[in-house]
């Protein structure tokens, strides 16, 4: 028992000091990682929604403190992302649809898209910011135009992330770039964290209720990713982002395969 344990604190330390170097990779890592432990998909994507709103909480307060949340736009997002959480974790959480044999191929298919639309935003994301800074003041969309497209981003967010626990990180902050080119970068991270904190906890609610939460894993790896996030944000200028980015960008798509392609459900 202790050695399963101290597995999995190293488990969460791993990848918190891989979100402490790159800023990506939280839930496009731990889920995945317990998968491939042997734990079930709903408790590995259940526990790792809540593990996700627990470690954001802090970092939205810190964003929220320097001002670096769009809070009406994360209103927006939550408006739609919100209810559609509430949904899924009716329909998809109950017992008798949870029986079905096509239920866990549903949960790692959905993981393994995410997967390989993240590693394409990792990509893509500073080429994104680039573009959409340098052609800001030349869309003219306007503004209720945006606000629906925000709303609509928050209905697929709301969908991706209860269905896979992955999304509300480098998609979800990519598609920002896209929806709000004129806000500064910092504020598209803060106004990402500030909304995925209560889509991330919500979806979790709905799997702790429904009994697939493991709580002695989410303590493992908690204590693993706090200390490692610290170490990772510390000692991040001293090895390459690139090199930092090109491995995890190879691991997101070849996770993202295997979860498509060869998860045996």
């Amino acid at each position: 028992m202790l050695q399963d344990f101290l597995l999995l604190v190293l488990a969460g330390g791993v990848v918190g000091y891989a979100v402490g170097l790159t800023g990506v990779g939280g839930g496009s890592l731990m889920t995945p990682i317990l998968l491939l432990m042997g734990y079930p998909a709903p408790v590995a994507i259940g526990t790792d929604l809540l593990y996700a709103g627990l470690t954001k909480a802090s970092g939205m307060m810190v964003h929220h403190r320097k001002g670096n949340v769009a809070w009406r736009t994360v209103g927006l997002m939550a408006a739609g992302s919100l209810p559609v959480t509430m949904l899924l974790n009716f329909w998809l959480l109950d017992s008798e649809f949870r029986e079905l044999p096509y239920y866990e191929k549903l949960l790692t298919t959905t993981l393994g898209v995410m997967l390989l639309l993240t590693s394409v935003v990792v990509v893509l994301q500073k080429r994104i910011s680039r573009r959409m800074e340098a052609n800001g003041n030349k869309n003219g969309n306007s503004e209720q135009r945006r606000d629906i497209w925000t709303f609509l981003l928050g209905i697929l967010l709301g969908v991706c992330v209860t269905l896979s626990s992955v999304g509300a990180g480098a998609f979800g902050a990519a598609a920002l770039f896209l929806l709000l080119p004129k806000l500064p970068s910092v504020r598209i991270v803060g106004t990402d964290i500030a909304h995925a904190v209560p889509l991330t906890l919500l979806g979790g609610a709905g799997y702790l209720y429904n009994d697939l939460v493991d709580f002695e894993l989410l303590l493992a790896l908690l204590c693993g990713s706090l200390p490692g996030i610290y170490l990772g944000s510390h000692t991040g200028s001293r090895i390459p982002e690139t090199l930092l980015r090109g491995i995890l960008v190879v691991a997101l798509f070849a996770l993202g395969i295997k979860f498509i392609f060869f998860s045996g459900h």
